[in-house]
């Protein structure tokens, strides 16, 4: 059996479709490719063209040895404040989800309208600043991992209260009823349910954490915490930019989040999609 014919309508806009895709995501990202692959001199054209010679090596080498190997430590940091950060995001938003889902009383939709309010409302940097300095954590990582844990906590909550509406009660009350409590209940029986929504939340916060340029530009200054995001800073002056370096270190930091994209897009897809069902 033969599949339907599309129609040339469907045909056409699938084709457009496709098209502005390509314009998006693939013309900007080899934009970024052919840039690094030239000289100064040639970079600071801003063509969109192939280069004369191909230094891209040249370039990526001296983006990850400038500075003793800043880089290695840039990345380090980041990978260290986006694990951190990460984790406890999952850990705490999973627990809130699946306490203001089961209870849902009057206490609960309250948190749930100071969630939805930490979304809208941006954060304030100079309070931000005299509060971790006060605390003793201003320019630690620890720090900007509570800060970024902050900021990312309203969106997973909701994206766990969505993905948790689907779990039946009645997982918790057979648990309940084995002798198990609380927090046995959440972390043996609902959690390992979550794995849709723990990746979907995983992937968006990872890449954002990680490329976060203005919360450790405010909140983490210091040659010895500067994250991968940071380190765009070394080729962009008052007075010259060089261009080439700069789209070879823009390359170097790109690697990690894209890596963790492609490797977990089914599964972020797949959570989002679940969620928007469930919800």
């Amino acid at each position: 059996m033969t599949g339907k014919k599309k129609s040339p309508s469907a045909i056409a806009a699938n084709t457009i479709v496709f098209l502005l895709m390509i314009a998006v995501f693939v013309l900007p990202f080899l934009y970024i490719i052919l840039m690094a692959c030239k000289s100064a001199k040639e970079s600071a054209l801003m063509r969109f063209s192939l280069p004369e010679t191909n230094l891209l090596f040249q370039n990526l080498g001296h983006v990850i040895t400038f500075r003793d190997f800043e880089m290695f430590r840039a990345l380090l940091n980041s990978t260290m404040l986006t694990v951190g950060a990460v984790t406890l995001v999952v850990i705490f938003g999973a627990l809130f989800a699946f306490v203001a889902q089961r209870k849902n009383d009057r206490l609960a939709i309250i948190m749930m309208g100071l969630l939805v309010a930490g979304l809208m409302i941006p954060p304030s940097v100079v309070p931000t600043v005299s509060l971790l300095r006060t605390l003793g954590i201003y320019k630690t990582l620890h720090g900007m991992i509570l800060i970024d844990v902050a900021l990312f906590l309203p969106f997973a909550t909701m994206i766990f209260r969505t993905a948790m509406t689907g779990i039946p009660r009645d997982l918790d009350e057979a648990a309940y009823i084995d002798g198990a409590g609380p927090l046995p209940i959440f972390f043996r029986v609902i959690l390992p349910l979550l794995k849709p929504a723990i990746v979907t939340v995983v992937v968006t916060s990872s890449v954002n954490i990680f490329n976060d340029f203005v919360g450790p530009l405010y909140f983490l200054p210091g040659a010895k915490n500067v994250t991968a995001p940071l380190t765009l800073y070394n080729y962009i002056s008052q007075f010259k930019t060089e261009w080439n370096l700069l789209f070879a270190n823009v390359l170097v930091v790109s690697v990690i989040p894209l890596l963790i994209f492609i490797f977990f897009q089914r599964q972020l897809v797949s959570g989002m999609m679940g969620g928007a069902v469930k919800g």
